[in-house]
Order: C-alpha cells, then structure tokens, then sequence
C-alpha cells in the first residue's frame, strides 16, 4: 500500500500517470487552457504516427480559431479527438489530457 503526503493545496484533476507520476490537469474554459492542453498532450505523444498528427492538427484548430475569433469546429476536433483516444496505448495520461480538452471544448 501506497501513501502520498502532500504539503500543498492541490486542486485539478490528479492522474497518475506512467511510472506512477503524479499528474495535475487544470480544466480550465478559456481558449487559452484548451491550447495549453493540446501543447501538453502533443508533447505526451513523442512518436510520430497518425495519433500525434492527430494531436497536432487539433491544436492547431485550436490556434487558428482563437485568431479568427470562431468557435473550433467541434465535428473535426471531436474525430482528432477519437483518434488519439483509440491509439492510446501510450499511457492513462494520455487518455486524461484527450478527456479533459473534450470537456473543455465542450464536446
């Protein structure tokens, strides 16, 4: 059995994620976070294959659509979405970041 002592207020979503690292994932409702989320999950996909590409276009939407000043297009992202979600295999932090930018986004 595992204890965890924090010394800290923690607030956010906590995933532990690969070898047992504590993850914390702000689930913020601004732009803003929603790009910040995507920055961190295309890092979390290191290899190149089609759920980093994925990943990749969903942030730039994400850049794209805050300079328009438009709404992201919720179909395309919620596929990109599915997309890295389904190749997953990578790690449960992986899965989180995907959920969290779902909810973000509103999808």
């Amino acid at each position: 059995m595992t204890t965890n002592n924090f010394n800290a207020p923690i607030s956010g979503q906590t995933i532990i994620g690969d070898h047992g690292v504590n993850q914390i994932v702000q689930q913020g409702t601004g732009p803003a976070d929603a790009v910040q989320l995507a920055g961190a999950l295309v890092a979390l996909l290191r290899a190149a294959g089609p759920e980093r590409e994925a990943a990749e276009q969903l942030r730039g939407e994400l850049v794209r659509a805050g300079e328009d000043g438009r709404p992201v297009d919720g179909d395309q992202a919620r596929g990109w979405l599915a997309t890295v979600r389904d190749g997953a295999a990578a790690s449960s932090g992986v899965l989180a970041l995907a959920e969290a930018l779902r909810q973000a986004l509103g999808l």
